[in-house]
């Protein structure tokens, strides 16, 4: 192992480098404030490690994301998500027996106890899904009290299994909620995701048919939402967790870390977006408006934080936004045009490309969600459920890792020093 060498007022310090197995090498500055005295400042964490993982690697300058070592495109195009949610809590993907397994295990945890009907009734009609979401996620753990010793392997495993199976029951009750329809139970007989489109468009009057091609692009836009290495929801996940709260609380704090809009919501600005240009020839003058910079206007669902060329999940969610779009017969539809048209303008203009503001996963699923009919408020919800897999994967590995420590970020204070009280009539 080498060493980085820091030089503070004359004296040397030597801190390890350790080494990834791709991705940059870490300085090791645990032993920095022991030995002198100081602490470092990284606003946003954008240079600092907050933890040692094997789940998800990412390399923003290439447009790589892999899953425990396979790219982001194999596994979206070859495997179901529930063969990924097992690979990313498992480490390895599934053979036949284990994936039969699997799929039975979760198939079996998707009914939701029966007093959680009232827990919802107690919202307003009003209420946003990811409200009602975040709530009755936490209030899991008021119900399966079986499950909450996190020093139990089995008993984790258990946890994990029922967090993955009722996501979506959750999710779709929350929609149906809010639209006033009729709770819809999850049918056995159906897969993972095609349950999860029956509960939130089938209702109780007739039988509901769901589209195998539709079912197929939704697996995959949960497949590339799985999960994101260190984002803020999962950072949330992970601290909650530090504390040995029980996972229904944590990945219910991830949950509502999510909600923001610069993290989960992402996809609903994208609509909001497409709302406000309105028609394909309003294009030209929302485009110039970004460029000029006119009142903060900006191009949503193009360029990344973390993906400085191209996102490498928008490419397999573009051809699958085509697939549902031939799938609906919805050529014809007025924002599905004005999106297509402004993914060829922005690819097309120089501005965009020399700024690799390239479409991004957000971009795509935004208009996949619409056009299958789920509406905009949902489109957040939708990430939940899909990041909940790696979520708990996350919360596991930290669980398992006997050098897991209470989250305790350090400060840099910059306020008043010592100050005399002052009685109030001197004030």
């Amino acid at each position: 192992m080498s060493n980085a060498k820091l030089t503070i007022n004359g004296k040397d310090v030597e801190l390890p480098i350790m080494q990834a197995t791709e991705g940059p090498e870490v300085i090791d500055i645990t032993k920095l404030y022991k030995e002198t005295d100081r602490f470092t400042l990284d606003p946003g964490f954008m240079s600092t490690a907050s933890c040692e993982s094997k789940i998800t690697f990412i390399d923003g300058d290439k447009g790589i994301l892999r899953y425990r070592g396979y790219d982001i495109d194999a596994l979206a195009n070859n495997c179901t998500f529930l063969e990924v949610a097992y690979l990313l809590l498992m480490g390895e993907l599934p053979n036949a027996e284990e994936k039969a397994k699997f799929e039975h295990e979760i198939t079996y945890h998707t009914l939701v106890q029966e007093q959680m009907n009232f827990f919802y009734r107690g919202f307003p009609r009003r209420s946003h899904p990811m409200a009602i979401l975040a709530g009755a996620f936490a209030s899991l753990s008021a119900f399966y009290h079986d499950s909450l010793d996190i020093r139990d392997p089995d008993q984790r495993q258990l946890s994990a299994y029922r967090m993955i199976a009722k996501i979506p029951t959750l999710c779709a009750m929350a929609y149906k909620y809010s639209i006033n329809q009729p709770f819809i139970y999850p049918k056995n007989k159906l897969e993972y995701t095609p349950r999860f489109i029956d509960m939130m468009f089938a209702t109780p009057c007739e039988e509901y048919h769901v589209s195998p091609k539709v079912a197929r692009a939704l697996d995959k836009v949960l497949i590339l939402h799985a999960d994101h290495e260190q984002n803020a929801s999962t950072s949330t996940v992970r601290l909650a967790g530090s504390s040995g709260a029980n996972p229904f609380a944590c990945i219910g704090a991830g949950i509502a870390s999510l909600w923001g809009p610069a993290h989960g919501g992402a996809n609903e600005a994208v609509l909001v977006m497409l709302d406000e240009i309105g028609t394909v020839g309003n294009i030209p003058k929302f485009i110039e408006r970004v460029k000029n910079k006119e009142e903060g206007v900006r191009l949503m669902g193009f360029g990344h934080r973390v993906y400085k060329n191209f996102d490498p999940r928008a490419q397999v969610l573009k051809e699958a936004a085509h697939d549902v779009f031939e799938e609906l017969g919805m050529q014809s539809d007025p924002l599905l045009d004005v999106a297509l048209e402004l993914e060829r303008v922005a690819l097309e203009d120089e501005y965009f490309v020399e700024r690799k503001l390239y479409p991004n996963v957000d971009f795509y699923s935004g208009i996949i969600y619409k056009a299958m009919g789920i509406p905009v408020e949902m489109f957040t919800p939708m990430f939940a459920l899909a990041r909940t897999a790696g979520w708990i994967s996350q919360w596991k590995e930290m669980i398992e890792d006997p050098l897991q420590k209470i989250g305790r970020p350090r400060q840099l204070y910059t306020g008043y020093k010592q100050r005399e009280f002052v009685s109030i009539d001197k004030r």
